[in-house]
């Protein structure tokens, strides 16, 4: 590509969901609401944990780990895009898209290791039940949310500084709501091999590790399950783990579709499955564990008759 069209721009311009002025109304109200049950859900559920000295459990250490790094998650993409909207500019900054982009690989990761280690506990819960106490002891649990933050973080890291070293040409629209990764590497002027060598090795690891120890951990459940002679320990077994499996099944259906193909075959169809897991995936997680689990039940309906 000439040199000449290339640019020092310092901001991109993000086009948002939709190039019509009425939708965008719509869409505003909508992402508002979404971001609002999101805080408040997730805010619910880590108080009525923290509250509660039943919930003191692993499984309820892990599951306000979750709706923290949830509201986090929200955090880093939905608030810029309203403020955006309410000033009537789609304008963020280099620094501001490169701290974005770091955040949400961060928060997006750490969703997926979350998940994994409550998989595990789960799996503990079901196959070893009677060395559960002895096998999820504290230290062990603070030790893997300590290592699945660092991770998560470096990788995070790896991956913002190998977008920093490339320069941008002079179109500067993201066809996104925030700065997605992907989005922004196919603006590049610059080689992107190393970029996508580092998105298929790296990245992939990353993401496939948590996903293969969930997988392992259901397929011993499971085969645990059958193996049972009592139906209502069937039931008993299916009841703990329904709750983190639709959430399972709701974030990696979504996430598969977008960022386990090549960049360039990018869609509409994408966008909308991101949509799912930074905005759907965080809003519904609270309805999901809450609805589903009388323990959470009780400590929030205490928690919300305590004021």
């Amino acid at each position: 590509m000439d040199r000449n069209n290339q640019t020092g721009f310092t901001e991109f311009l993000l086009l948002g969901l939709s190039g019509q002025p009425e939708q965008e109304e719509v869409l505003f109200g909508f992402f508002l609401w979404m971001y609002l049950v999101t805080i408040a859900g997730n805010m619910l559920i880590t108080l009525a944990i923290s509250c509660d000295s039943h919930l003191h459990t692993p499984m309820y250490f892990f599951l306000a780990n979750l709706s923290c790094v949830d509201i986090c998650f929200s955090s880093v993409t939905i608030p810029k895009m309203l403020v955006n909207h309410v000033l009537g500019s789609k304008s963020m900054s280099y620094v501001e898209c490169m701290t974005q982009i770091y955040f949400f690989i961060t928060f997006g990761n750490m969703d997926g290791f979350l998940l994994s280690v409550m998989a595990y506990d789960r799996y503990v819960a079901v196959c070893c039940p009677l060395h559960y106490a002895m096998r999820m002891r504290p230290r062990l649990c603070v030790l893997l949310v300590a290592v699945s933050w660092l991770i998560t973080h470096l990788h995070a890291l790896l991956h913002t500084i190998l977008m920093v070293r490339l320069t941008f040409c002079s179109d500067n629209a993201v066809h996104h709501f925030f700065c997605d990764p992907d989005a922004i590497l196919r603006l590049s002027c610059s080689d992107t091999l190393i970029n996508e060598m580092m998105r298929f090795t790296v990245s992939a690891l990353v993401f496939l590790t948590p996903f293969t120890c969930i997988v392992v951990s259901y397929a011993c459940i499971f085969s645990t399950v059958l193996r049972s002679p009592s139906v209502r320990g069937i039931r008993k077994a299916l009841s703990t783990c329904g709750s983190h499996l639709t959430v399972v099944s709701l974030f990696y259906g979504a996430i598969l579709g977008v960022y386990m193909h090549p960049s360039s075959s990018y869609s509409v169809q994408d966008t909308v499955a991101t949509v799912i897991f930074t905005v759907v995936t965080p809003l519904v997680n609270p309805f999901i564990y809450s609805l589903r689990n009388h323990g959470m039940k009780e400590a929030i309906r205490k928690l919300i008759l305590r004021f």
